[in-house]
């Protein structure tokens, strides 16, 4: 007898299928990074001395702290926790929010889901499918990390504690994952939807953090109440290491089990294709500006340029208000300094420029991530069939793609330079001369674009190549390029594979700049930015 949930089992094999290459990349990148966190942390703080002059300092800065987490101990699986457990929390909400929309939202775009509901499926078979997939490679990460955090000598109830935290955020994510998918008519809104909530949990569990109370010891804290509004709040309330306090999972649990069953139910209130949200009509007559490939670009990614310049500038502004405060810990504390000095770089430079250079390589890591999201929109308007339409016209695909390439690469270039304007007026206003200040940074800021653009490069090169697979693998080698290159030597990475990450060869002021490595990585952005262009003129258009 048919049911709502008839297929549900082949649309799961279906799904494992067309992911067998991006949830292995998702989970095992993830669980790499625990793991080299993990193993990373005695050659990090040898000491006990090493470990408190590092949380008191952390206590006090509130960079440190949206970055990281709440310290609750000095112990080697406390230490791994405040390092690293909040950012595998972030990567399982993202692993499993676009997870979800791609097997949902995105196969009724592209009319998959239509030519299979026209067989014997159920109608809550894809989403069901969807959700048992997603499900299960949350519990298999889970289990993987508690497994890694024990081989590196952890003990077994944190591990599998941490790990079950990190997999039941991303459970839960699932579940938002499914509510957006019903809410809007395309997979590029519901990504964004969902993307947002997983922003915002991060959000509330840095400023929980940023807010909370310092306890007498000095060096451990207790997040304030916002940490219980966020699934990657919730993952440290378990306190791994430190309590295990296993009962938090029911919160997860429970938000998947709710927003499962309303998803369900707005599945039932809605035709195929469709989304609750009605789209909003555009203008009846367009623009000028859209006769152009260039114009038609700016058009699509406008919102998502000023979404991650207002991200990026407020994260100079915070950088910026916390400066002197940190040269004052920083001025005392070699330890600190050393840590970030390896996030710079290296070199040995002067307190500030170190602390300096070592944001900036953070912001260029954000604006590498700008900068693969915005070039897979062409992928999304691909597969939707816009761009067939398009294509059918006048416009020719180099055109047409470069368009978007250049949009991107503009938004780039000025969120590095806003990020430097934002730092150096706000610490030059204490400090002196906010117009030297500016001008130094922005050096230090265009350091990061040829590692950016190649990350860029890499994302065209993918979409002309191995369009089907392009979002997948470019996000996976953005995920790369940040653990291994920005944070490799902090979790004890080979300096041989440090190498592959473009961001390990940024010098860390323009002083130590040299024409070479520079060159190279120029060269080699444009090498693959052309290859993806030549490919994509010459490849059939792939849904």
């Amino acid at each position: 007898m048919s049911t709502a949930y008839t297929g549900t089992g082949r649309l799961a094999r279906l799904a494992l299928r067309r992911d067998r290459v991006q949830l292995p990349v998702w989970i095992l990148s993830t669980v790499a990074l625990g793991a080299f966190a993990g193993s990373a942390t005695d050659s990090q703080y040898p000491t006990e001395a090493d470990r408190l002059a590092v949380l008191r300092v952390a206590v006090e800065t509130p960079g440190l702290l949206m970055f990281r987490a709440a310290p609750t101990g000095t112990s080697d699986g406390q230490m791994t926790a405040f390092g690293i457990l909040a950012f595998l929390a972030l990567m399982a909400g993202f692993m499993s929010t676009l997870a979800v929309v791609r097997h949902t939202r995105q196969n009724e775009e592209t009319g998959r889901a239509e030519m299979i509901g026209a067989t014997a499926v159920g109608r809550h078979a894809n989403l069901s499918a969807a959700l048992t997939v997603v499900v299960g490679a949350n519990v298999v990460l889970a289990a993987l990390i508690g497994l890694a955090f024990t081989g590196n000598g952890l003990p077994a109830a944190g591990s599998f504690a941490a790990g079950a935290g990190v997999g039941a955020a991303g459970i839960a994510f699932a579940g938002v994952a499914a509510v957006a998918a019903q809410l809007t008519q395309g997979a590029r809104a519901a990504n964004g939807i969902a993307a947002t909530v997983v922003g915002v949990a991060y959000l509330l569990r840095g400023l929980a953090d940023v807010f909370g109370e310092v306890q007498p010891d000095g060096y451990t804290m207790t997040s304030a109440w916002p940490s219980w509004l966020s699934p990657i709040g919730w993952t440290m309330q378990m306190r791994p290491f430190a309590g295990d306090r296993w009962w938090v999972l029911v919160l997860p649990v429970a938000l998947f089990a709710v927003l499962t069953a309303a998803s369900f139910a707005l599945t039932a209130r809605r035709d195929v294709g469709m989304g609750l949200l009605a789209d909003r009509p555009g203008p009846a007559r367009a623009s000028a500006a859209l006769l152009s490939p260039l114009g038609l670009a700016w058009r699509l990614q406008r919102g998502t340029v000023l979404g991650w310049t207002v991200t990026i500038t407020a994260f100079g502004l915070l950088v910026g208000s916390i400066a002197n405060a940190v040269a004052d810990e920083l001025a005392t504390n070699e330890n600190v300094t050393g840590r970030l000095d390896d996030l710079a770089g290296g070199g040995g430079h002067a307190v500030m420029d170190t602390f300096f250079a070592a944001m900036l390589t953070t912001i260029g890591v954000l604006v590498a991530g700008y900068l693969v999201q915005t070039l897979l929109r062409a992928r999304a308007e691909e597969s939707s069939g816009r761009a067939e339409a398009v294509l059918a016209t006048a416009t020719g695909r180099l055109a047409w793609l470069g368009g978007h390439l250049v949009v991107a690469t503009a938004g780039a270039v000025a969120m590095l330079g806003l990020a430097a304007v934002s730092i150096g007026l706000v610490y030059g206003a204490s400090a002196g001369d906010p117009a030297a200040q500016v001008r130094h940074l922005a050096g230090t800021a265009y350091l990061q674009l040829p590692a950016v653009l190649i990350l860029a490069g890499l994302a065209v090169a993918l979409f002309g190549l191995v369009p089907r697979l392009s979002v997948g693998l470019a996000w996976s080698g953005f995920v790369l390029s940040f653990v291994l290159g920005p944070y490799g030597s902090l979790l004890g990475v080979p300096e041989a594979v440090r190498d592959v990450s473009p961001f390990s060869h940024v010098p860390a002021v323009p002083a130590d700049a040299t024409l070479a490595p520079m060159a190279v990585m120029s060269v080699l952005a444009l090498a693959l930015g052309a290859t993806g262009l030549t490919l994509f003129r010459r490849r059939n258009l792939a849904s």
